[in-house]
């Protein structure tokens, strides 16, 4: 049988073997309840009712990173910073990578609560790449004159080389996400810097054209960076993980692609407490992804399914095969995924 496998992870299975992360599948606690039983996914009903559940893990709400980012990297339930992806990111984007110790720098939005400030998800801030190299080119001469090189990689992932902040700890974004900044801002060797150049560069643009027109068109301002996923190219970052943009069928026909998928529709809505579209994408997600993958298991195009599931504090993996399909007395349920 053909084998994958992942040295840092530990992980050597058949190619008849299969993940699917699902970041935030766990509902809000306090929303379960009434989300899963409007909830119609009968293929999901099914899978998790005859699995077993093999994996229960409660996270740090306070960690600076999220379930599902901590399984993907290797990491603890209490991450002490952020996963080291941004050599990683570098490749994939196609940006020179020297050597060094590299950032994740990511153009915000930042709002101001009654009394602090919050990260806004950037997935419902639209940013252009024209508007991105704009802001891009104000933002480098800042960087220069700290000593700091700042590379672009997309209109939303830029990197900067900080070797002297190896003890800087970093958070997510979606860690951060939707709550005060102030507990997951930066902290240690470089904290005091890398305020320095944030404000400079938050001052920088806070009249610029880009700002400007975007106000002219009710568009929230890019007004402040992110910094995170510190990486100096040694590490292995995640588990390797297969094209998003492929079908269920064609990932099941594959003999080259990952045995893992990360099917993360559902994150925009969860983390904007949306809860009629999260709804809608489990609904999706179930006749796309979850009913051909329970057929797989029936017919024996897959022998085994593990699926990984998490919200903002919690992570569950389930197990299933063919051979558990037959527990006829198990009956179809959602169940699993309350609280």
């Amino acid at each position: 049988m053909l084998l994958n496998s992942d040295p840092k992870f530990g992980i050597k299975y058949g190619m008849s073997h299969f993940e699917i992360l699902l970041p935030f599948g766990l509902p809000d606690p306090q929303m379960a309840p009434d989300l899963l039983r409007q909830l119609h996914a009968p293929a999901l009903e099914m899978l998790l009712a005859r699995s077993k559940p093999s994996v229960y893990r409660e996270f740090d709400p306070f960690s600076r990173m999220l379930p599902h980012e901590a399984w993907l990297s290797g990491g603890t339930n209490d991450a002490a910073t952020s996963p080291p992806l941004a050599t990683s990111m570098m490749q994939k984007l196609s940006v020179a990578v020297e050597p060094g110790l590299w950032f994740i720098v990511q153009p915000v939005h930042i709002h101001i609560a009654r009394d602090h400030l919050v990260l806004t998800d950037m997935r419902r801030c639209p940013l252009s790449e024209a508007e991105s190299r704009a802001l891009f080119e104000a933002a480098r001469p800042h960087f220069e004159q700290a000593g700091k090189t700042l590379c672009y990689g997309d209109a939303k992932t830029w990197f900067v080389r900080a070797d002297d902040w190896n003890n800087l700890l970093t958070a997510t974004p979606d860690a951060a996400g939707g709550h005060n900044i102030d507990i997951w801002m930066p902290k240690g060797e470089g904290e005091r810097a890398w305020r320095k150049l944030q404000n400079e560069v938050q001052m920088e643009w806070h009249e610029h054209a880009v700002n400007e027109a975007r106000a002219s068109l009710r568009l929230q301002p890019i007004n402040s960076l992110w910094i995170w996923g510190a990486s100096d190219g040694k590490q292995a970052a995640l588990r390797p993980i297969a094209d998003i943009n492929i079908s269920a069928a064609a990932w099941l026909a594959s003999t080259s692609t990952s045995r893992l998928m990360v099917l993360d529709n559902l994150s925009e809505a969860a983390l904007a407490e949306d809860w009629g579209s999260w709804l809608d994408y489990m609904q999706a997600l179930d006749k796309s992804w979850f009913t051909p993958m329970l057929d797989a298991l029936r017919t024996g195009k897959a022998a085994h399914l593990k699926l990984i599931v998490s919200n903002t504090t919690q992570l569950r993996e389930f197990e299933i095969s063919k051979m558990a399909l037959r527990k006829f007395w198990a009956k179809p349920s959602l169940a699993r995924l309350a609280p």
